[in-house]
Parts: C-alpha cells; sequence; structure tokens
C-alpha cells in the first residue's frame, strides 16, 4: 500500500482541506497521514474564521512523519503563511518525496482569503519549483502567471509561464470557462486537452482539493501523468454526480460513491 501526505488546511464541515484529501487517499486505497497547516472555522455556506499552526509545529508535524514513515507522495494545499511555506519547502527539500502536488489554494468559493497577500511571492519562489504537478483554477493561474487566463489560449500561456516558474507539470482546470469545462494539461512542452463538462449542482464543495489528492494517489501507484489526471477527473466528476445535500450552502462531493454503491447505499 502506498502512503501519501496532505500538508493543508483543517476544514471544520468536512468537505474540503486535510478532511477531503484523507476521504480520497482512503477511496483510491492509500494509506493517507496529514499536517495541518491552519484551522478554520467553516461550513458549506462559507469560511469565518482561520487560524494558523505555528511554523515549528508544522515542521514537527512533517519530522514526525518523514522520520517513521515512508512517503510515496506529497500534497499541498492551504498554506496561508509565507513563514509555514518557507518551513514546509525547507522540510520536503531535505526529504525529497518522490511525487509532490501542489494546489495552490488562494481564495474559498465563499470569497475568504486563505492565502496571505505577501505568501503568494514565497509560495512561487519556494515551492512551485518542488511540484511535480500544480493544480491552479483559472483565478490562480492568473495570480502566478500575471495576466488574466479567461480564455484557452490564455490557459496554454499561464501554463508555460507557470512551468517557467519551475514547475515540472502544470494542469490549468476550466471549471470557470463560460463555455465548457476544458482542462489544460501542460508538460515537457506539449499541451494536452481534456474535455470536462458543467454538472448541474451546486454541491462542489472540495472538488479542487478531492482533484489534487487523487492525482497524488493515481500518480504514487506508477500511473502515467496523463492517465492519472484522466482517472482523477473521472473520480471527481462521480463525486460531483453523487454530490451529497448537506447544510445549507455549497454541500461537499461523494468521496466514497463506488463504496456506497458496492454496499447497495445507492
Amino acid at each position: 500500500m502506498k502512503h501519501l501526505l496532505t500538508i493543508a488546511g483543517s476544514d471544520s464541515s468536512g468537505g474540503a482541506g486535510i478532511q477531503a484529501d484523507l476521504k480520497t487517499f482512503s477511496a483510491l486505497g492509500t494509506y493517507g497521514m496529514s499536517v495541518i497547516t491552519a484551522v478554520t472555522a467553516q461550513n458549506t455556506c462559507g469560511v469565518t474564521m482561520v487560524q494558523n499552526i505555528d511554523e515549528e509545529v508544522v515542521e514537527a508535524q512533517i519530522n514526525a512523519v518523514f522520520d517513521d514513515i515512508r512517503v510515496d507522495a506529497v500534497k499541498i494545499g492551504m498554506v496561508s503563511d509565507k513563514r509555514i511555506i518557507r518551513k514546509i519547502a525547507q522540510r520536503l527539500r531535505f526529504y525529497k518525496p518522490p511525487i509532490i502536488v501542489l494546489d495552490p489554494v488562494m481564495v474559498s468559493k465563499s470569497g475568504y482569503h486563505l492565502l496571505a497577500e505577501d505568501a503568494c511571492s514565497t509560495l512561487i519562489k519556494e515551492l512551485l519549483p518542488l511540484a511535480t504537478l500544480v493544480t491552479p483554477n483559472l483565478p490562480e493561474a492568473e495570480v502566478i502567471a500575471g495576466f488574466p487566463v479567461r480564455t484557452r489560449p490564455e490557459m496554454l500561456a499561464a501554463a508555460k509561464r507557470i512551468t517557467e516558474l519551475g514547475a515540472k507539470s502544470v494542469l490549468v482546470k476550466g471549471g470557470h470557462l463560460t463555455d465548457s469545462a476544458d482542462d489544460l494539461l501542460f508538460y515537457e512542452g506539449g499541451e494536452h486537452w481534456l474535455k470536462g463538462e458543467h454538472i448541474a449542482t451546486n454541491n462542489t464543495h472540495g472538488t479542487g482539493c478531492t482533484l489534487s489528492s487523487a492525482l497524488a494517489a493515481h500518480l504514487s501507484v506508477g500511473l502515467p501523468l496523463a492517465e492519472a489526471v484522466k482517472k482523477s477527473k473521472d473520480y471527481v466528476t462521480l463525486a460531483i454526480r453523487y454530490s451529497l445535500e448537506i447544510g445549507a450552502g455549497c454541500g461537499p462531493t461523494h468521496h466514497f460513491v463506488n463504496l456506497y454503491r458496492k454496499a447497495g447505499w445507492l
């Protein structure tokens, strides 16, 4: 069994962050471990408060995992403070995990800024060069690339720019496109478009966390990048189709839909 580590924030409502990552790791047959970077007070309606974890505690969590357990892949999610980012980068450069998937979480669906403004450049400088794969949505790609990203040609230009900044490969998620939901996988100088569709549901809380975790899981078992992306997109699409009507806002995706099907609960 592969051992996967998520470095991210905690979601008290269970739909995103550390909770979504661990559910995804389990659903895809891997063993999940966690380093918590922040505690958030949030539900399906939004984020009301964030408390960052002290960077020394973040470091101690990373050391505790790597010093005892083999880590086959790392997924990095919400890291909102530049001191925490530097500490994570320092430790990952030391331990050198074989796969790092970076989900550059910047703003929640409800509009809460999860990445401090002065931490953005630190994330780009410290974490992008360590990433096997970076998974920005269009607004995140805009911030990283430094120009508007709203069309397919702009997605390609942003992907090229992000690889120039050090990432080995980029998956630019097209969910914010108006005419489609196509994603762009860019690696080894080539572009690979993946068809997507807008699913008629409000319950999409945690989709970015879930996708990046699925990518880490599929890459950890040795799948080629393009195949890992396809399988991860298929997993997330199914989880959205069977999303859960929980709470008064954007409900979560159904991470264990295949398990529920086998049990006869769906």
